[in-house]
């Protein structure tokens, strides 16, 4: 072989070699930042959804046993003012997760295929400290794990228990009737296309009632989260 042939040869080498380095660095990064367990549990930094969603690593993570005010969602105080009970939850969760470490128990996956989870940082229970604050529901229709951090809110007045609120299932159930009354064959969720993308917008949705749909521009209505979702829309979560 000649010289500059072999030169060419160890220089190719060693970029594959270098190339491999970087691959497998970025991969542990990946690793690092997220798990998946073949039980269906995750691992890694999250980002919040709403007051009971989660995003660990694109994997949608719904809190077991827990229903959160909606984004939209208004209570009231011991004195009649109204505050924003929805976004305060929210902002509460984002608060307990602050950028450390996310580590949700699979209990398997719900209807919308997201994995129901307990979740907890540094030991703390998410799902039973949001109920314990009083910024969220036991979700009694399917679990009663959080039945005693309710009770505990309740005697303590806090948060939803300070004033009249209506439960999350009641609210979604009270704005997609209204909504499915006047949307086109009865399809309540509004797909919209901006600059984040494909999202689709729930009845319960902050924007829903700002958001117009193009059917010119692609935009769409959506009869369930499912169909939304299998034809690659995301939800449009918290911005």
């Amino acid at each position: 072989m000649s010289e500059s042939r072999f030169q060419f040869s160890a220089r190719r080498w060693v970029a594959f070699a270098l190339a491999g380095v970087v691959i497998a660095d970025i991969q542990a990064g990946a690793a690092h930042a997220w798990s998946w367990f073949g039980n269906g549990d995750v691992s890694g930094r999250a980002a919040v959804v709403d007051g009971d969603t989660l995003d660990v690593g694109g994997e949608r993570v719904r809190l077991e046993g827990i229903d959160a005010p909606e984004l939209a969602q208004t209570c009231s105080r011991a004195d009649g003012r109204s505050w924003d009970c929805g976004r305060d939850a929210a902002k509460s969760l984002a608060t307990l997760v602050n950028g450390r470490e996310v580590t949700c128990r699979s209990e398997g996956r719900d209807k919308y295929d997201r994995t129901l989870g307990l979740c907890s940082v540094d030991g703390l229970d998410l799902n039973a400290e949001m109920v314990r604050r009083g910024l969220a529901w036991a979700f009694v229709k399917y679990s009663s794990t959080y039945v005693k951090e309710e009770a505990q809110a309740r005697e303590a007045r806090a948060g939803v228990w300070q004033g009249e609120a209506q439960t999350p299932w009641f609210y979604r159930e009270n704005r997609w009737a209204a909504a499915e009354s006047r949307a086109p064959e009865g399809c309540a969720i509004k797909g919209n296309i901006s600059q984040n993308g494909r999202v689709y917008h729930m009845p319960w949705s902050p924007w829903y009632g700002r958001v117009r749909v193009d059917a010119g521009r692609g935009e769409r209505w959506f009869c369930s989260e499912a169909e939304a979702q299998s034809a690659g829309w995301r939800s449009a979560g918290l911005r």
